[in-house]
């Protein structure tokens, strides 16, 4: 076949299977001639899977405005029982109270979103297959759980962008049914014990470091805050994007964390006498971890409550579909020769990937959520302080000095301030990129102050046994100073970004 009748051939495949952005979402597939002939593949483009990697969406095929995808995309992700789990962290691994940790909770939240993916992922697994295992009584295994949710992320990511910014809409409400039914059941036994914990207990250091956890929960959400808003109009207010997303992220966030705060105190309290209800959820997280704590709290509902518990495990197949989505690009990122390979190919890879780790790492839960979230804090600070320097010290002083540039799909359409700092087709172009020599070094060299100052089960620092976990706030201050000398280095040495 000619590369004319390709290219035809290809086209009739994406009108075909494009689904409008305002109703369910556009497809829009960028498919190499190396495999736009495939049947398969054109099956699939036919039922609107998207195959688009990080090859430019253009500018006639951005169209969306629907500022609530945004909302309800990091809304459903977060509005789950990770959230509930990472809240439990605070009174289960560092010996606080509700009070310490709500407030914990609150502001490190709100400081980090105005503001190693994979591990995360392996994490997102753990809960939920616990929470399926506690209804079974034995009769499905935490394996068989873990399976179940990560299969049904993986269809939910294949498809692509317009399936799951429309699951993310509707799954958010039968986890908001489940736990507005547990704080019914169990609400009443959250004044049982003291507000605070022991003063011995809540001290600088313990508080820094639950701070830092935290922070590492929300913050990884950086590397691919960008991949849903591909197909949104380049004219969208920067200002209304900002606003969805923080409101997406804070709301679930905070309320889920200090819930699980706030039942796992109740559950582990000193106070209560061994005959107390609160009790039973303690025998229940001892033996099932998270999971088993909210099925004990549901299950004076009966199979009703089983029923819930079952669905609080499976609608959050959402967060972890949405990561999966985003897996394509990163690999694409950082190995552009497999461009050439359709997006939703990832989807399947990185589930043969996370599915085994997931399952060696299930039943030592809660050690591995706290070394990570840490770790992979210290690394996204760093990340995001770089990200911020070449943004505002670097790219807007490019914009300034190309006023001329225009668009490459219109030329008579002027580029909008965000495409002057990142102009679209110096994309796959590398001698017109930077060599990214200055943010791996400002990355590495942050975490010679950082390794004194984190403070993790296996290693604490010089540093932390001071002030405790420091390493987050050092990060990202130390990364962003080193890169500006380095990158200003490069810049001057090259006489370009």
């Amino acid at each position: 076949m000619s590369g004319q009748k390709i290219e035809e051939h290809k086209s009739d495949v994406e009108k075909r299977g494009s689904i409008d952005l305002g109703q369910r979402g556009e497809e829009i597939s960028a498919l190499p001639s190396t495999y736009s002939s495939n049947s398969f593949t054109k099956r699939l483009l036919s039922w609107g899977v998207e195959s688009r990697g990080i090859s430019p969406v253009p500018s006639s095929q951005r169209t969306d405005t629907s500022y609530y995808k945004l909302f309800f995309i990091w809304f459903t992700m977060n509005f789950n029982i990770l959230s509930f789990s990472a809240g439990t962290l605070g009174p289960v691994a560092y010996g606080l109270g509700i009070r310490e940790s709500c407030l914990v909770i609150l502001f490190f939240n709100a400081l980090c979103y105005g503001a190693g993916e994979v591990l995360f992922w392996i994490l997102r697994c753990h809960p939920r297959g616990q929470t399926l295992a506690s209804v079974a009584d034995g009769n499905l295994t935490w394996n068989a759980g873990i399976v179940i949710v990560v299969i049904i992320s993986l269809a939910l990511s294949f498809c692509g962008y317009s399936i799951l910014t429309w699951y993310e809409r509707i799954a958010w409400f039968p986890v908001l049914v489940v736990y507005l039914v547990a704080l019914g059941l169990g609400g009443k036994y959250l004044n049982d014990i003291p507000a605070s914990a022991p003063a011995s207990t809540a001290t600088a250091p313990t508080i820094l470091s639950f701070a830092s956890t935290i922070a590492g929960f929300v913050i990884t959400y950086s590397p691919l805050a960008s991949d849903f808003t591909i197909y949104f109009k380049p004219s969208v207010s920067s200002t209304k994007i900002l606003l969805y997303t923080y409101l997406g992220l804070f709301i679930p966030v905070v309320s889920v964390q200090c819930l699980g705060a706030a039942f796992s105190a109740v559950a582990l309290s000193p106070t209560l006498p061994p005959s107390s209800v609160p009790a039973t959820w303690a025998q229940s997280y001892s033996s099932s971890s998270v999971g088993g704590l909210l099925q004990s709290i549901l299950s004076p509902a009966g199979r009703f409550g089983d029923f819930l518990t079952v669905l609080l495990s499976l609608s959050v197949a959402g967060n972890i579909a949405a990561t999966f989505y985003s897996i394509g690009f990163n690999i694409q990122l950082a190995m552009p020769v497999l461009i050439v390979v359709p997006r939703y190919v990832f989807s399947v890879v990185i589930t043969a990937i996370v599915l085994p780790l997931a399952i060696v790492g299930s039943h030592t839960f809660y050690d591995t959520l706290e070394d990570f979230l840490g770790l992979i804090g210290y690394w996204c600070s760093a990340f995001i302080a770089i990200l911020l320097v070449e943004h505002f010290v670097f790219r807007r002083r490019y914009s300034s000095q190309n006023p001329s540039h225009t668009n490459t799909d219109n030329q008579n359409e002027p580029l909008t301030d965000w495409t002057r700092f990142y102009p679209p087709t110096h994309w796959n172009a590398p001698s017109l990129l930077p060599s990214g020599i200055s943010a791996i070094a400002a990355g590495i060299i942050s975490f010679g102050l950082v390794v004194p100052s984190m403070a993790q089960i296996w290693f604490t620092g010089p540093i932390a046994e001071k002030t405790g976990d420091i390493g987050f706030e050092l990060a990202f201050v130390f990364a962003g100073v080193v890169y500006t000398c380095l990158r200003g280095v490069e810049v001057k040495w090259k006489g370009r970004l």
